[in-house]
């Protein structure tokens, strides 16, 4: 059922993996719990051992236990917003008990008068944070963590679970997956980053209560809040933070003879893209210190807490949480993410020094000018260079020390052929120790440094007993009283030979051959039109055969049992020979169409002919299946439709993410009109008093007759036509791995180029002409969940001797209340014909979407992730009197992909008429091409 794939699609996010090997038990060391002055418990606090690289976090009941060797040592307690605790100890050969009351922080606002006239003193600690937020990021070079995460994630409530117990019993059995109970995720990792974004893991031990089958990953945890944007939201140390957050300094402490700046961090309008909450700065340094910071995302609230610790000088995140919980599609839950990490073998930059002072310009205007450094003296230095020669910095001066220093960076990776990444994503890469999913509980209670909590030990028990049921022997079986699951389904039923009949089904020549046959039901193609009546399209067979032997390359990833593995199969090419039909039952015609397809690496050839119907349009404006839809409920027939016999020959050849595309083709046809059929009642399932079904002959005001309301039908002839087209992205971002570049899929500028012929007297074709067309489109952010997309293009028949109408410049029109397909470039009300063209025409489009405008200044909108968009549409053709389109949409594809559109056309800058679209926030083409 639906909502069973929605509840195993949420399970398989949390990953898992086998416990059955063993090791030694760590007897000594020290536990306890850990409490406010209140007496409630202080989940996932972070607590290091002064000096080493052992740590380890409270669980959610405050408990917490670090296994020691013998010896003496110096505990340190960190929490949001109250006192670090110190606790020395000399282990002997036991188990130590220490139980901690940790006291909220007392706040010191000194001399500074909140609320006067002056700026908020936050301001000038925030400048100066940010100005060295990039060179935070930047200095460390390298470094080797251990890292402990645990996730717990529970389903609370589901929708209509009436509808599905059964469905969900057998979830149960088979998965150990029951609503209440949390899906626990536990893993050790030794993680090795290198600047400036590759960060690889090593997975030590991986455990799961859901399911045996998956390691864990770490990736989503290790995220810097010095970076614009963390889980696409601007962070408050983003160089565009002021545009988006007010800060207030809520007073400092000392800690450790540092002082620590409380500064609270408030969105000039919250919702999704934006954080609340506080962040601690340290003085002089100006690094995060800790922050615990909300946003809301895709209908879940999302709470992060970090703290960080000095190692080697540099403030690391040494324990990161997240806390999530919200719904979506009326399935709720919640979950804890949290990862506690140890650092070695940190490596600094030597071109960062820690001591260099910021000066804030905006408050020290006379100290700024005396250290100010023009823009030459910037780029003509080296970063150490002025380091050395200079420790104070203007904020305005360190942000372009810092652009320069990664142009220069980047530059000198380039001379060296070293790999590059324009874009700066993540590099991730993940290896599993063949022991990883193979730990004994007696492993996990001596690796393990969060406990669990009474919760968590039931879930794992639950799994347990689940593999023994599935996995142990009879004696286990029948020591937990547990029955065999049902055997009388039947394991290998499925739809049986009329099922493929009617559905299709793939038949496999052999277990190693490289042939194999498809059957493509007709019923897939069934439809209705008022040409035809009903049609069966599609039906017919494809033989597929995939050329050599597949060989292995590194691409693909592959989780199982024993590890990670990440693989690909180079394409080798293959060929596929399609035959296949179209029948009529009003016409009682039966065409056959059939094709030679050939694809290798990123090109394809196709050599098709046949007898078929087209629409006027090549690019299919309506698809067929909601003409038959809008034909048998709305009497409205929106697709026209003409016969032809061809031949045609494609080519294709791209590159990935939509750099580059070149495609060519050339086609012979024999095209005839059709006509509606004479009694068309069949086809109309409601009569609609005030509608009619329309001509098959497409009104065009071109091709229009003296009364204007009808166009002349085309008439029989040969058409031989070629055309070309490409498209390309020159400023596409990239990145270069080992000599070799890919490209990042985004909206960068797109220039496009077209050419089509009519070829006269060749073979008895008719047509003559010669059609050019440009385009550009292009889409770039605005702000935070804010962007602005658009669309040109002009073109013009420079020979229009005699020119056929499926060979006129048809545009993206649209009459139907569904919106679908590109939201960009698709007009909303246009007539899919009437303005079609064989002279010349310039089309262009617009679309802005905006996080906060009109209904969107209410908080709850944002919340709930809905945008405001705003779109234009502009015409112009000889006939169509300036055609445009202006209006305004709800998007609220976040919990629903749905838009709701109003439109208003205008021809000669006139207004004409409103209409209504429900749209889809998807953009699929649903059959056009």
């Amino acid at each position: 059922m639906h909502y069973r794939s929605i509840l195993t699609f949420l399970l398989i996010i949390v990953f898992s993996a086998k416990n059955i090997a063993q090791t030694g038990n760590i007897s000594t060391g020290l536990k306890g719990t850990i409490k406010t002055q209140k007496g409630d418990p202080l989940p996932f606090t972070a607590i290091v051992v002064k000096g080493t690289e052992i740590g380890t976090i409270s669980n959610e009941e405050g408990k917490y236990q670090l296994d020691l060797k013998p010896g003496y040592y110096e505990v340190i307690f960190q929490y949001l917003g109250f006192k670090t605790g110190l606790k020395s100890i000399t282990i002997e050969n036991k188990m130590e008990t220490f139980d901690l009351t940790m006291e909220e922080q007392a706040y010191n606002l000194g001399e500074v008068r909140i609320g006067n006239k002056g700026e908020d003193p936050a301001y000038t600690i925030m400048r100066r944070a940010i100005a060295k937020s990039r060179y935070h990021f930047l200095q460390v070079e390298s470094y080797t963590a251990k890292a402990y995460s645990k996730s717990s994630f529970v389903i609370t409530d589901l929708p209509l679970e009436f509808l599905y117990k059964k469905e969900l019993k057998e979830i149960e059995k088979e998965t150990n997956f029951k609503k209440g109970v949390p899906i626990l995720n536990e893993s050790v990792s030794e993680v090795t980053f290198r600047q400036p974004n590759t960060y690889k893991q090593r997975v030590i031990a991986a455990r799961n209560s859901q399911d045996k089958n998956f390691a864990s990953a770490n990736q989503y945890f290790l995220t810097s809040f010095y970076q614009p944007e963390v889980v696409k939201a601007v962070s408050p140390l983003s160089p565009r933070a002021f545009t988006y957050y007010k800060f207030e300094y809520q007073g400092s402490f000392i800690e450790n003879g540092v002082e620590i700046n409380k500064i609270k961090v408030t969105p000039r309008s919250y919702g999704e893209g934006v954080y609340k909450g506080t962040i601690y700065i340290t003085e002089n340094l100006w690094s995060i210190y800790s922050l615990n910071l909300q946003t809301v995302n895709t209908g879940f609230n999302i709470d992060i807490k970090q703290v960080y610790s000095p190692i080697q000088g540099v403030w690391m995140p040494i324990n990161q949480q997240f806390h999530i919980n919200g719904g979506i599609y009326g399935i709720k839950g919640k979950g804890d993410l949290v990862i506690s990490q140890t650092f070695s073998k940190l490596k600094i930059n030597p071109a960062f020094q820690a001591d260099i002072t910021v000066v804030d310009g905006k408050k020290e205007k006379e100290e700024a000018k005396k250290i100010g450094l023009s823009n030459r003296e910037i780029k003509s230095q080296q970063l150490d260079e002025l380091v050395s020669k200079q420790k104070e910095f203007s904020a305005k001066n360190l942000k372009k020390l810092m652009k320069e220093y990664e142009k220069q960076d980047l530059k000198k990776k380039e001379e060296k052929g070293e790999d590059i990444d324009l874009n700066f994503s993540r590099n991730d890469s993940t290896s599993v120790d063949s022991l990883a999913n193979l730990r004994s509980m007696a492993f996990w209670d001596s690796i393990r440094t969060v406990p669990l909590t009474v919760a968590e030990v039931k879930s794992y028990t639950r799994l347990d007993s689940l593999v023994i049921i599935n996995e142990g022997t009879q004696t286990q079986r029948d020591s937990l009283k547990i029955s065999k699951s049902d055997t009388t389904k039947n394991k290998n039923g499925g739809p049986g030979f009329l099922g493929d009949l009617l559905t299709g089904h793939t038949f496999r020549l052999g277990k190693k051959s490289p042939w194999q046959l498809e059957y493509v039901s007709p019923l897939y193609g069934l439809q209705v039109n008022t040409v035809e009546g009903w049609v069966l399209n599609g039906g017919g067979f494809k033989l597929k055969y995939i050329k050599g032997v597949q060989k292995k390359n590194l691409d693909q990833l592959e989780i199982s049992n024993n590890g990670i593995k990440r693989t690909t199969y180079r394409d080798q090419g293959s060929w596929t020979f399609s035959g296949l039909t179209r029948y009529s039952f009003a016409r009682e015609k039966l065409f056959a169409t059939g094709g030679i397809d050939y694809n290798w690496k990123r090109n394809v050839i196709n050599f098709s002919g046949g007898k078929t119907v087209s629409q006027f349009n090549p690019e299919n404006p309506m698809h067929p299946i909601l003409n038959s839809l809008t034909t048998l409920f709305l009497e409205q027939n929106f697709i026209k439709i003409y016969e032809k016999n061809f031949v045609r020959l494609d080519f294709k050849t791209d590159q990935k993410n939509e750099h580059f595309e070149l495609r060519a083709n050339i086609e012979y046809a024999d095209r005839s009109a059709l006509q509606n059929r004479n009694n068309t009642n069949p086809y109309r399932w409601i009569d609609w008093k005030k509608r009619t079904f329309t001509s098959n002959i497409p009104f065009n005001e071109e091709l229009s007759e003296e009364s204007g309301v009808t166009s002349f039908e085309m008439q029989p002839h040969q058409a031989l036509t070629i055309g070309l087209s490409a498209y390309y992205k020159p400023w596409q971002k990239y990145r270069t791995k080992k000599g070799k570049t890919t490209f990042y899929e985004d909206d960068s500028p797109k220039i496009s180029a077209a050419y089509r012929k009519g070829i006269n007297n060749a073979f008895g074709s008719e047509v003559d002409f010669d059609f050019v067309q440009v385009g550009i489109s292009h889409g770039f952010d605005t702000g935070i969940r804010s962007k602005l997309s658009y669309k040109i293009a002009a073109g013009a028949f420079l020979n229009d001797n005699a020119v056929q109408f499926p060979d006129y410049q048809h545009f993206a029109g649209n009459q139907f209340f569904f919106q679908y397909g590109d939201p960009v470039g698709t007009f909303r009300m246009l007539d899919y014909y009437r303005y079609s063209t064989a002279k010349r025409f310039v089309e262009a489009h617009a679309l802005a979407e905006l996080r906060k405008f009109l209904l969107t200044q209410i908080t709850w909108f944002r919340i709930m992730g809905i945008k405001e968009n705003f779109f234009a549409h502009y015409l112009a053709t000889p006939d169509s009197n300036n055609y445009g389109e202006l209006g305004y949409a709800l998007d609220v594809g976040i919990r629903f992909p749905f838009r709701v559109e109003v439109a208003n056309s205008f021809e000669g800058f006139k207004y004409k008429n409103t209409v209504f679209r429900i749209g889809t926030t998807m953009n699929f083409s649903f059959g056009k091409k």
